[in-house]
């Protein structure tokens, strides 16, 4: 092998080093698959987000891209210019599947009670109003119905969200026989903390990671192959999956320690609550809950690229799309 082609390796290797430098560390890119954001941001858009603005940091991971084959790395988080404020449109990680990365729109930071009453979401009682490009596509929900898979259960649904607090670093959780386990337990593995459930011989373990993303995500991986790893065939358990009666809550360990023994939780980090403008499309913090801090990437800055995936074309409308 002669100098020049060692030269142009070398070149080649240090380009690439420096795109995936970038990447983990200033800039964040990401594919739009679905309209959960419609219209400010369609389905086929080609995002850049900056990481800067919250501030930048070393890769908390080293793996195979788009596996979940790899290695959790410690990483160092650089200075923030600033936090991330309700009205900014944030790309993060899914809480309940960490190697998917959504966008959606802040719309309450940590400390602020959320509600949404006849499709209107207030703030802290104030109204928050729906972005210029946002919509509704449905009348209403009955306010009485019970909506299936919205977050605790029992918050009503996605026009009616009864008020909730958004948990906020420092906040005391007192743990006794009125603790409200299907909302502090997410709160305790997204603070990496080990939870889990000794009965007899058997102890199993609670997951943030929903079985149902896992199987969307895993295409080549068999759905009864991983439904295998969850109970009550395997030792996997999800917050939300448990009926929590006092035989349950009694066989609890934290890191290991039995609830009994532990009195009140201070939570490590602050949260956020995320939505979509297209507010009857959207899969987002009704449905799954809060967002950790540590799981913000970045902030949606603008659109290089749209392709409409009904056609295949390029929307050149799209490029150079300021994201507000």
């Amino acid at each position: 092998m002669n100098n020049k082609v060692i030269r142009e390796i070398k070149s080649i290797g240090i380009i690439i080093v420096i795109a995936f430098t970038l990447k983990a560390t200033i800039i964040e890119a990401y594919i739009v698959p679905t309209g959960s954001m419609e219209n400010t941001i369609m389905t086929g858009d080609f995002l850049i987000g900056s990481k800067f603005v919250y501030g930048m940091r070393t890769p908390d991971w080293l793996g195979i891209p788009y596996t979940d084959i790899g290695i959790p790395l410690p990483y160092i988080q650089f200075p923030e210019f600033r936090e991330p404020r309700p009205g900014d449109v944030i790309i993060f990680k899914y809480p309940r599947d960490i190697f998917q990365k959504y966008v959606k729109r802040c719309v309450a930071g940590p400390g602020d009670t959320v509600e949404v009453r006849d499709k209107l979401l207030y703030v802290n009682r104030e109204e928050f109003i729906l972005p210029p490009d946002g919509k509704y596509l449905a009348p209403a929900l009955s306010a009485d119905f019970r909506q299936p898979g919205i977050f605790l259960h029992d918050q009503g649904n996605r026009d009616y969200f009864k008020p909730l607090r958004i948990p906020a670093q420092g906040d005391i959780i007192p743990i006794n026989e009125n603790t409200d386990w299907e909302y502090l337990l997410p709160i305790l593995l997204l603070d990496d903390h080990r939870v889990t459930v000794k009965k007899g011989d058997m102890e199993y373990e609670f997951t943030m990671f929903e079985p149902q993303d896992v199987i969307r995500r895993k295409k080549r991986t068999s759905p009864q192959e991983i439904l295998a790893e969850y109970f009550p065939q395997g030792k996997k358990l999800t917050p939300w999956s448990v009926k929590y009666d006092p035989s349950v809550v009694a066989a609890i360990l934290i890191d290991g320690k039995p609830v009994n023994e532990i009195s009140s939780y201070a939570v490590e980090q602050d949260y956020y609550w995320m939505m979509g403008d297209n507010r009857d499309d959207s899969a987002d913090s009704r449905f799954w809950g809060f967002v950790p801090r540590k799981y913000v990437l970045g902030e949606a800055v603008f659109s290089y690229m749209s392709i409409d995936f009904n056609t295949w074309l390029p929307r050149l409308n799209r490029i150079g799309t300021i994201i507000h």
